[in-house]
């Protein structure tokens, strides 16, 4: 067996868990502000469009998944981005960790956590939420470039070394060779049947974005409007779901 694909070996009951996939992955809407209502008001008129909505925790003065839980009939993914990942979260990992935990409480149906954090804390947070039936992504991110393929295996491979039922890695695409680079993870991950979403920041990274979807990835993330992104080159939900809507039509 290839050493990737060992590293993703699932135990019969994770393989049972994970979701089967549908004709494209999924539209999150990613939703990020500082007043839970405020963001609820705006996502309203466009939550028909999201197979599922990110809630950006660390973005908010009361970081609370309830309202939100409340009002949308779709899942929920709990996101508590932390500032060594581009987030806005700058306490401590216990405390971090916890309001996470409070989203799995109140409703969550997935939680992200980043592969960088520390891997004890982050295996014990798996564990408790996949015991709550919560779905768990392990994240990584790059804003400053794309690396060699080997290296985005490495992280591939590391994600897969996890308890996490999905990945997520994202980069950031300064020319066309580093989005074929990126969206290449998705072939591994498929042979390795581990869910991932893979996808580029940046301009030139702006297509990975849609060919995601169609290529095997997991998730892509959209957000309200152009003007109110959550990472940079995000696409609006109205606008990704016309593409796709585009692209099932033609082809």
């Amino acid at each position: 067996m290839r050493p990737l694909l060992a590293a993703c070996a699932m135990s019969e009951q994770n393989q049972a868990q994970v979701q089967p996939q549908p004709k494209r992955g999924l539209i999150c809407l990613s939703l990020a502000g500082t007043d839970a209502e405020a963001l609820i008001h705006k996502a309203k008129p466009l939550i028909h469009l999201a197979d599922l909505v990110e809630i950006r925790l660390d973005s908010m003065l009361e970081p609370d998944i309830a309202p939100f839980v409340e009002h949308f009939k779709v899942p929920i993914l709990a996101t508590n981005r932390p500032h060594w990942e581009g987030g806005n979260f700058r306490g401590s990992e216990e405390e971090r960790l916890l309001q996470l935990e409070q989203a799995v409480a109140a409703g969550a149906a997935y939680v992200d956590i980043e592969l960088r954090t520390e891997p004890d804390l982050r295996d014990a947070f798996f564990a408790h939420a996949q015991q709550q039936g919560v779905w768990t992504l392990v994240s990584w991110h790059d804003f400053n470039g794309t690396p060699d393929s080997a290296s985005l295996q490495k992280v591939l491979t590391a994600m897969c070394s996890t308890t996490a039922q999905s990945g997520k890695i994202v980069s950031t695409a300064t020319s066309s060779p580093d989005a074929l680079r990126l969206l290449a993870l998705l072939e591994s991950s498929q042979r390795a049947g581990f869910p991932l979403s893979a996808f580029a920041m940046g301009a030139p990274g702006g297509i990975t974005r849609l060919a995601s979807l169609y290529l095997g990835g997991h998730i892509s993330y959209a957000s309200l409007q152009e003007a109110e992104i959550t990472a940079p080159g995000q696409i609006s939900i109205s606008r990704l779901r016309a593409l796709c809507d585009f692209f099932e039509e033609t082809a």
